[in-house]
């Protein structure tokens, strides 16, 4: 059974339709990319190698003060700063970097530049740290990423700064260079993000940056109203080795030692938390995930800054003033630190050359007892060790954390054993603020990290305490709790016993410091650990009153080897290929390449003597394409697909949607199964055969069972075949076979496409002189009567060549059609269609009468009708020999109706159809019984003189349907005149047509000379109307004959119409009656005559007019209108071609 398999242009929108992937519910073994990605990840130990990278992550408040970059190499690259300060102020776990021989270290430590010294020589937009350093913390080479967040690049506090609508890159740019300086070679930036103030930056070793990907950097301010720069914090997210998710995040939070900014800092803290949002991850495979990341999805996350917690409950004097016994040795006794500190402390120190006070000595003498007894720091009760320990319970920070109001998810510090980085003279190692404020020391800076386990754990554990309080809860209203039913040994409240937070024991002190690293799984399903190895402060920094502050990290982690994956991939895919292939359903495609001849190549093969089934493929060509080979207009080519199925299971199959290929965008320009110039026949019966005749037709194919699909190709749409004559087209498509739980397979179909002179416009067809598709001989072949404008610029005809040659072909071939077929037909035949008594009114131009519509001919010789007109060839020798007239003529009709229909505005393009409706209205309001049709021919021709084109093309169809109405339905005789007239009308009658003949011959030339002398022309461009003299009076010569040739109809029907209506004015008297039969007949005749020029008008209205909205030739959809004013406007259309028959 046939079944044509092009559905509508959207079977989505038909109700009961079947989707465009038909039998969705069946399984599908078919192995797309996330089964191929998990095959792959289920061998990851096979490309996944463990590495190890330390970071270091360093922070600082700079306070807006210039020049203190000059000191970012020293301190955050080298690890300079931290070294040279006496025992009982130096951070306990510092010692010579990668020194493996105590007295090399403490020669180099001896040598570093004295702190006196350093402050002494300290200016500004200089460097600051001591001369001979050495380093204390990793760096250089060995740090693989190196992370810096600093604060207070600008002065926040100033509100013009912080309200600017805008980031100044300006003081960010001067960092970067200083970075970009101290690195060593080969380091590049590969993330940074500032807001206002806060800057983060981060740049990778050049073994690590190639591993860096899905980088993504966002701000959060919380200053004014909550959403200033001033405060906040920056954020970055990366992937390392594709396996590892990182988070850092740099944050200046709000300042104050009371309680109201306490309660601030843990919001600020919140509020960073909660809005940071990154973009969303694509993986090495391109599958980007749903959403983005916030904090907390990431492996590793590392929160540091200016956190501002200070120190509370002890007054910030009595904290200084402790310190300061500390930080006093650090200077001798000459030293302006020295003394400021001294005289603060309460110590009186005598000139040099004097003896010391008795305080001073009694000082002297306990510090020198006690210098002399060598204690551990952690037992010695006067070391600096145990003052810290003392102060670090007072710690906001680590309150808030135990509170479990900030910080306190996860959350891990390492161990403080430096001094208060917060706040200290500027230009001062320990000096803390001596200014009119006298701020308490705090820890104000600050480096949290997170691992994935510790956020686990702590969420395991607040649900267990959420569950526990539940049943307590649940337990109390039940009065299970009640000390008189229970025998209690302790009666213990969680909420209000052990508030005493410095006694409390903590268990994430446990975790501060680890022996040995706890495995952490990633997100990704890998095992990564993270070591903090040192924290310190750099004490010896001195051109800001904060003191720098950074940790190093070593991260192990795994990272994925591209080049052993992409060799894994590479393995798994061919695995899951041949595995599938063996269970898929498979067909074969075979393209009969069998190249079949239209009407216009058998012809071309007969003329020269070649076997028309001969024609093999003579240029090499894609045996799976469907090559049609030359396509012309409106004449199809046949090509064969045959499907076999060479499986081993049953396949099903059909031909899917072209806009909805999946992995693409939708193309609405594809819409369908074929393009509009393909047509599908296929031989089988489809599956859903009954269903939505808008679905999809599936079919399905028994092993070794077959099935062939006849393929057509035919370009009939004008649309298509416009876009084709200018180029901007072309005749490739892809057909796409799907294979159910099988590969698809894409048919490419193409054609050469033969330009036609069909779907062109008037001013374009008047430029194609000899045809668009010219032969050598087609100059000399076809004769060529059209006026020509020849400039040296542009030749173009009078009209187009081919209305003229078909209007003239249908002129001659009537008169002899009508004869031939009256000679062949008897009275017992079926009445001609140009008879009275035949059921048809408008042959030769409806099509639905004619003669050979049953005939298979017609349509072969239309096509050799087109070709000739395309190529400049006589149309007379384009028929077959044994066409007969009629059939030729009504060829003929036909392939001129369409070639109406197809220009491109018609003939009366809607400019010029709105002013003839225009004046026709008028006429019609100042004619109550309707404009006459002298006045409807005078208003056309007028408004057609804008056109000159337009004009001779209109005359063209005028003449011809007035020489083939002339020929079918001839004028009747006139009813006999009054006896007592007769005489006197019969001059009359003479003199009123001949002087009719002279006006109609007169309105023909002042026709053609206005249709071409109202355009303006060009310099040496000689009139329209000069150029064509000759071939308009051989058209008025045709058209006198062809008056002449049927017995005068015109003149006398004209004439007797004139003589009648005198009569009729003068004289009632008795009249020659004719006999009835002959009446009879006369009425008859003028009644087919009315019907055949009324039917006519109603054909070539639509042909020749186009309007505003109106269907045709233009190609634009009807508009809405009311029924009123289309009738009306049909009417008037009718009326204007019906006026030119009337003539």
């Amino acid at each position: 059974m046939s079944q044509t398999a092009k559905p509508p242009s959207s079977t989505q929108d038909t109700p009961g339709a079947f989707p465009v992937e038909p039998f969705p519910q069946q399984e599908s073994p078919v192995t797309g990319p996330q089964s191929i990605s998990q095959a792959v990840k289920a061998r990851r130990s096979e490309y996944i190698t463990k590495k190890q990278v330390r970071i270091k992550v360093g922070t600082w408040n700079v306070a807006s003060i210039h020049g203190t970059e000059k000191d970012l190499q020293g301190w955050f690259i080298e690890g300079l700063g931290a070294h040279g300060l006496s025992e009982s102020t130096a951070d306990l776990s510092l010692q010579v970097h990668n020194s493996t021989r105590p007295e090399k270290e403490n020669q180099r430590l001896a040598a570093i530049e004295p702190v006196e010294q350093q402050e002494a020589r300290r200016a500004r937009k200089k460097i600051t740290l001591p001369r001979n350093d050495v380093s204390a913390v990793p760096g250089g080479a060995e740090i693989g990423l190196y992370v810096l967040g600093l604060q207070e690049l600008i002065d926040v506090s100033s509100a013009s700064e912080a309200l600017k609508l805008f980031t100044d890159p300006g003081p960010a740019n001067k960092w970067k260079d200083a970075m970009n300086k101290g690195l060593p070679k080969g380091y590049i930036k590969v993330a940074e993000q500032q807001l206002v103030g806060l800057l983060l930056l981060v740049y990778a070793s050049p073994e690590i940056a190639p591993t860096v990907s899905s980088v993504s950097s966002t701000s959060v301010g919380t200053g004014f109203m909550g959403y200033v720069g001033n405060k906040g914090g920056v954020a970055i997210r990366m992937v390392l080795g594709e396996t590892t998710r990182m988070a850092f995040v740099n944050c200046h939070l709000a300042a104050g030692s009371d309680s109201t900014s306490l309660t601030r800092r843990n919001w600020d803290c919140s509020q960073i938390a909660s809005r940071v949002k990154f973009e969303p991850i694509t993986d090495s495979t391109g599958v980007q995930e749903e959403f983005g990341d916030k904090i907390g999805d990431e492996d590793f996350a590392f929160w540091f800054g200016d956190l501002n917690y200070r120190l509370e409950v002890m007054p910030g004097e009595d904290v200084r003033r402790l310190l300061l016994l500390h930080t006093r040795n650090e200077y001798d006794l000459n030293n302006k630190s020295k003394r400021k500190i001294d005289t603060e402390l309460g110590y009186v120190n005598a000139p040099i050359d004097e003896p010391k006070s008795p305080a001073v000595s009694q000082h002297s003498e306990q510090e020198s007892e006690t210098s002399s007894i060598n204690l551990d720091p952690e037992d010695d009760p006067a070391s600096l060790y145990t003052t810290l320990q003392s102060l670090l319970p007072h710690d906001q920070l680590r309150k808030q954390m135990k509170q479990q109001k900030a910080f306190h998810d996860g959350w891990r510090e390492g161990d403080i054993n430096f001094l208060p980085t917060y706040k200290y003279d500027i230009g001062s190692v320990g000096m803390f603020d001596s200014g009119e404020k006298r701020r308490g020391p705090s820890w104000c800076d600050r480096i949290l990290y997170r691992t994935r386990r510790d956020l686990l754990e702590y969420n395991k554990r607040f649900l267990e305490e959420e569950e526990a309080r539940r049943k307590d809860k649940d337990m109390e209203v039940r009065g299970i709790d009640s000390p008189e039913d229970n025998d209690v040994l302790f009666d213990y409240d969680p909420n209000t016993d052990g508030n005493a937070d410095e006694y409390d024991y903590d268990e994430n002190d446990d975790n501060n410091t680890e022996s040995s690293p706890a495995l952490v799984e990633t997100r990704n399903g890998f095992e990564d650990s993270v070591v903090l190895d040192q924290y310190t402060s750099h004490q010896r920094v001195l051109s800001s009153d904060h003191k720098p502050l950074d940790a190093v990290f070593t991260l192990t982690y795994d990272s994925v080897d591209a080049e052993l994956r992409a060799r894994v991939h590479q393995e798994v895919a061919r695995e899951l290929d041949k595995a599938e292939n063996e269970g898929r359903p498979g067909l074969t495609i075979v393209i009969d390449q069998h190249k079949e001849l239209d009407v216009v190549e058998r012809k071309e093969a007969i003329d020269s003597s070649e076997k028309p089934s001969d024609n093999p493929v003579q240029a090499e060509e894609d045996v799976n394409s469907l090559n049609f080979g030359k396509l012309r207009f409106n004449i199809p080519k046949r090509r064969t697909i045959t499907v076999a199925n060479t499986g081993g299971v049953p396949a099903s199959w059909y031909f899917a949607d072209r806009s909805a290929v999946e992995g693409e965008a939708v193309d609405v320009t594809k819409a369908g199964v074929t393009p509009s110039w393909i047509d599908l026949k296929i031989e089988k019966q489809s599956d859903n055969e009954n269903t939505n005749q808008g679905a999809l037709r599936q079919y399905t194919l028994q092993p070794g069972e077959t099935a062939n699909i006849e393929v057509t190709a035919t370009v009939k749409d004008l649309d298509l075949v416009r876009g084709l004559n200018e180029g901007k087209l072309w005749l490739e498509d892809v057909l796409l076979l799907r294979v159910v739980n099988g590969r698809d397979h894409f048919l490419p179909a193409s054609g050469e496409w033969m330009p036609t002179c069909f779907g062109r416009s008037l001013e374009e067809l008047t430029t194609i002189l000899e045809g668009v598709r010219p032969s050598q001989s087609s100059s000399d072949t076809l004769p060529s009567p059209i006026g020509r404008n020849t400039t040296a610029e542009q030749p173009r005809l009078s009209a187009p060549r081919e209305l003229f040659t078909l209007t003239e072909a249908i002129q001659d071939l009537i008169e002899r059609a009508i004869a031939e077929q009256s000679m062949i037909s008897s009275s017992d035949d079926v009445p001609p269609p140009w008879s009275p008594d035949s059921v048809y009114s408008g042959w030769p131009f409806d099509t639905t009468s004619f003669e050979s519509r049953y005939s298979t001919r017609l349509p072969e010789i239309e096509s050799l009708i087109r070709e000739s007109l395309d190529t400049a060839h006589s149309i007379t020798d384009s028929f077959p020999p044994d066409t007969s007239s009629i059939q030729r003529l009504e060829a003929l009709c036909s392939t001129m109706m369409y070639f109406l229909h197809s220009l491109y505005d018609g003939i009366i393009n809607p400019t010029l159809w709105s002013q003839i409706e225009t004046q026709l209205t008028s006429l019609e309001k100042s004619q109550p019984k309707g404009p006459q049709p002298e006045d409807v021919q005078s208003t056309v021709q007028e408004i057609l003189s804008q056109r000159p084109v337009a004009s001779v093309c209109w005359t063209f169809i005028v003449f011809m349907l007035k020489k083939v109405l002339g020929e079918i339905a001839p004028p009747p005789p006139p009813p006999a005149p009054p006896i007592e007239t007769l005489e006197l009308a019969q001059p009359r009658t003479s003199e009123s047509s001949s002087r009719k003949s002279a006006d109609e011959d007169r309105d023909l030339e002042s026709t053609l000379n206005t249709s071409t002398t109202t355009t303006p022309t060009k310099t040496n461009r000689p009139p329209l109307a000069a150029t064509a003299s000759s071939f308009f009076g051989s058209l008025r010569g045709r058209r006198a004959r062809a008056t002449t040739d049927s017995s005068t109809s015109s003149s006398a029907a004209v004439a007797a119409n004139s003589t009648t209506n005198t009569v009729a004015a003068t004289t009632t008297t008795k009249h020659q009656q004719l006999p009835p039969e002959e009446e009879q007949q006369r009425l008859k005749a003028e009644k087919h005559l009315a019907t055949v020029r009324a039917e006519y008008a109603r054909i070539f209205a639509d042909l020749v007019i186009r309007w505003e909205g109106g269907c045709g030739g233009g190609g634009k959809s009807p508009q809405k209108e009311k029924d009123k004013e289309r009738k009306a406007r049909e009417r008037r259309k009718r009326a204007v071609v019906e006026a030119f028959l009337l003539a």
